[in-house]
């Protein structure tokens, strides 16, 4: 059966890769902040719309790239089931489509797996306007090339995502938060800790000397762990996650709200603490640390500590925008170049979102 919505995309991708025109793709709009800036003609992915398929029992469901992700979450709240990476939304037109692009993945990270590891396949329009189909709908479909993790996280340059199937996790049976005081050093050592322990955790954050811990799973689990742990127990903090995940949680509003830099630092968890001369909100048991600089704040100085620190560092939102996303070296360049010839030859598709050249 034809798919008009699909078959308007993949005309709209051909005519502009015949005119050498580039493409700039775009669902709910709410991470165009993210990565770098580009230019080019809406490709709307929001006529894409709508879940295809949700088999409870197997924990799979396939949907539409266009369709907002409270339309998923709330038909898989229906069966007691969720999105086990907590996408981000940044705004209530978040979609399925623009959560995988981007790659990016919420408080339970560290404890239940990134974005790219719940893909189990998916269909992308590729820089040709040709329909291609990775993975299948099946949790056990792992053979081969796994196309449709490379994409996620693309940000688009690789193609047009235009349906994708997910797997999912039961919603757990019992989740509370608790509370304690302490210094960023002693939370990072506290936090990993406790990584090392047969502890029911599904998220951390540290910000303005309070540690947050939220534990997730059976009833006597949590109770028993929160006991072990001790600090202040919230039973009622599903908002304030959903503020760290959505960032507006007051840290990211006072980034957001004077124009500062807001930097994204991966790093591993064990990594010593270092003020950076700005406010730092620590989540993922150590290892994801956000940074509120000056616009102007040294960019080489920031990549250079996360780079002794174990891993990179991404401007994330406002500042001087030269590098948005850590260089890469030249092996690496080289490896992105030939990707973007294969997905993407006549170099359409959200050129330049990642790095400049593809």
């Amino acid at each position: 059966m034809s798919d008009p919505a699909l078959t308007a995309l993949q005309e709209q991708v051909r005519n502009a890769a015949a005119a050498k025109r580039p493409l700039f793709i775009c669902g709910g709009g709410t991470k165009a902040f993210y990565g770098e800036s580009c230019a080019g003609e809406r490709l709307d992915t929001t006529t894409l719309r709508g879940i295809v398929a949700y088999a409870p029992n197997e924990l799979v469901i396939t949907a539409r790239a266009g369709t907002p992700l409270a339309d998923i979450e709330h038909a898989m709240a229906e069966h007691r089931q969720i999105l086990a990476f907590e996408p981000p939304r940044f705004g209530d037109g978040g979609t399925l489509g623009g959560a995988i692009a981007s790659g990016l993945s919420g408080p339970r990270r560290p404890y239940a797996g990134a974005a790219r590891d719940f893909v189990l396949g998916m269909r992308v329009i590729d820089g040709t306007g040709d329909a291609l189909a990775f993975g299948g709908r099946v949790m056990k479909n792992v053979a081969g090339f796994d196309v449709s993790r490379l994409q996620t996280g693309a940000l688009g340059t690789l193609g047009v995502i235009a349906e994708v199937s997910l797997k999912c996790l039961p919603l757990p049976k019992t989740e509370t938060t608790i509370v304690q005081a302490c210094t960023p050093e002693e939370s990072i050592r506290r936090v990993n800790a406790w990584g090392g322990e047969p502890l029911p955790l599904s998220a951390t954050c540290y910000h303005g000397g309070r540690l947050w811990i939220r534990l997730s799973g059976a009833a006597s689990a949590v109770t028993a762990a929160a006991q072990d742990l001790g600090g202040e127990r919230i039973d009622s903090s599903k908002e304030w996650w959903a503020g760290i995940r959505d960032q507006t949680h007051p840290f990211f509003i006072a980034a957001h709200s004077d124009d500062r830099a807001l930097w994204r630092l991966s790093v591993k968890s064990t990594a010593p603490y270092s003020n950076l001369d700005g406010d730092q909100l620590i989540e993922w048991g150590g290892a994801l640390r956000w940074l509120i600089a000056r616009p102007d704040a040294d960019h080489t100085r920031i990549r250079a500590w996360a780079k002794s620190a174990g891993g990179h560092a991404t401007l994330f939102r406002g500042g001087v925008r030269s590098t948005v996303f850590t260089p890469l070296d030249s092996t690496l360049a080289e490896l992105h170049k030939r990707l973007k010839a294969t997905f993407d030859p006549h170099g359409i598709l959200n050129r330049g979102r990642l790095y400049a050249g593809f």
